[in-house]
């Protein structure tokens, strides 16, 4: 009878634990879960042109909301430092094999490493693993359109390794005739292909005979333009590449990670040379911890989901709807970098309307329309710079076509005349002047501006997202 009432007590126990260790959201959190919910809202009624945002599928969102978040996996497949890691091994082999497929790349040529926890850590382990400290690199100026991992002046990628930019020429394009010509003086050991907000292919062939003169390694960061190559729109890194950098959350639609690629062998100076030991010990141990295995498994599921047919289409309709949004919004006087695009990216040169980019960012925030100010060659400040970025895959991926693009390109003209009659041709203001104006002039109570916030909620509504 003792024995029955302990066995019972250690059972309730038991079921009281299991409860607690079970409790959803909902119990645990009510704070977080209203913060969550507001973000939900918010996504859902607003109209997105945040060129590296989309929406993470559903699938992928399980993935990473699964048990795998409790394992740790020090280590690369089938060479951990821990205990119980058959499925994690077979989870990330599975990521490996598709990302590999994705591309049509053979595993007996390339490799990669799908464990870096975002893209400025991928960009960052490439640099660690291929360079020494003091030694350059040369990647995309920053307000030309190149990312801050690149070799800007404030990332940690100037602070360790010597840097040297390449520029764009007056039209927006690449300057190549520059590039080489200063590559000749810098002689770097490191060559970045890539960019955070161009819009035009890369000529990567190109950049390969300049790398080749001196035995310098080329890299790519395709996080913006992956789906374009995978999808066959855009030309291919791996042919003249030996590493390739991507992002998993903007065009792919999975959780925030990345994917370095390697060439398995490489000679440079007549060197045979193991990039794989090199980039996995980079990530690990120099690097990083244990894996974020939960995320490697919604990442897998979206580079599965990337093989499919609809996500060609995906892409090419993506290019589609930037060129129709582009030149729409030229026709009403805004300045397109290079003149046009070729992907999922727009950058405009606002000085031209007396505008700057903050001031159009927070004015497109009070009518549901997010985007980002953004620097244009020649700018000095990146808390006003002259432009805006504005980006087309999470308007495809709520499957707008022309139509809207075209009404998003009547609201954005109505908010920059909105900005201008803030803002009084030549008047210089600071970004509390413009807000606290905006404010005074009441310009939230006027009749069209309720209109105009009507147009973008009716966009909203009928294209929910996928949430």
């Amino acid at each position: 009878m003792q024995k029955r009432k302990a066995f019972t007590a250690l059972f309730c126990a038991a079921c009281v634990g299991a409860k607690w260790l079970g409790a959803d959201l909902q119990e645990d959190d009510q704070a977080m879960l209203a913060l969550i919910e507001g973000e939900k809202i918010r996504q859902q009624k607003t109209i997105n042109l945040i060129a590296s945002e989309n929406y993470a599928r559903r699938s992928s969102m399980e993935a990473c909301g699964s048990v795998l978040t409790n394992k740790y996996s020090e280590g690369t497949v089938g060479n951990r430092y821990y205990g119980g890691t058959e499925f994690i091994d077979h989870v990330e082999k599975l990521c490996q094999d598709r990302a590999l497929s994705l591309f049509g790349l053979d595993p007996e040529k390339w490799g990669v490493n799908v464990q870096a926890y975002s893209g400025s850590p991928a960009n960052f382990a490439v640099y660690t693993a291929l360079l020494q400290p003091g030694e350059k690199l040369m990647g995309f100026d920053l307000s030309s359109g190149g990312h801050l991992t690149h070799g800007f002046k404030m990332s940690a990628s100037s602070k360790y390794f010597a840097s040297a930019p390449y520029y764009v020429d007056s039209e927006g394009f690449i300057d190549y005739a520059r590039m080489e010509r200063d590559y000749a003086k810098e002689q770097p050991k490191l060559l970045i292909a890539g960019y955070s907000a161009y819009t035009r292919d890369i000529e990567y062939a190109r950049m390969k005979k300049l790398a080749d003169t001196n035995g310098a390694y080329l890299m790519a960061d395709v996080s913006h333009i992956g789906p374009m190559i995978a999808s066959g729109i855009f030309r291919s890194p791996f042919e003249s590449c030996d590493i390739v950098t991507t992002t998993t959350q903007k065009g792919f639609r999975g959780p925030r990670g990345a994917l370095i690629f390697y060439r398995n062998k490489v000679t440079k100076n007549g060197k045979e040379i193991s990039l794989g030991d090199k980039i996995n010990k980079a990530v690990f141990p120099a690097l990083q911890g244990g894996p974020h295995n939960q995320d490697i498994a919604g990442i897998a599921v979206a580079l599965h989901m990337a093989q499919k047919e609809e996500f060609k289409n995906y892409a090419k309709n993506t290019v589609e709807n930037a060129k129709t949004l582009g030149s729409r919004l030229k026709k009403h006087g805004f300045e397109l970098s290079t003149g046009g695009t070729e992907n999922h990216l727009l950058l405009f040169d606002m000085r031209s309307l007396n505008v700057n980019g903050d001031m159009i960012e927070k004015m497109a925030d009070r009518f549901g329309i997010t985007l980002n100010k953004n620097t244009i060659s020649g700018d000095k400040n990146a808390l006003t710079p002259s432009g805006i970025r504005i980006g087309t895959y999470a308007l495809t991926t709520r499957r707008m076509g022309r139509k809207e693009m075209e009404e998003i390109a009547e609201i954005l003209s109505e908010i920059v005349k909105l900005c201008q009659k803030v803002c009084r041709k030549n008047e210089k203001m600071t970004k509390k002047d413009f807000q606290e104006r905006t404010e005074k002039e009441r310009i939230m109570d006027d009749p069209a501006s309720k209109i105009l916030r009507d147009r973008v909620s009716a966009l909203a509504t009928v294209f929910p997202a996928p949430l």
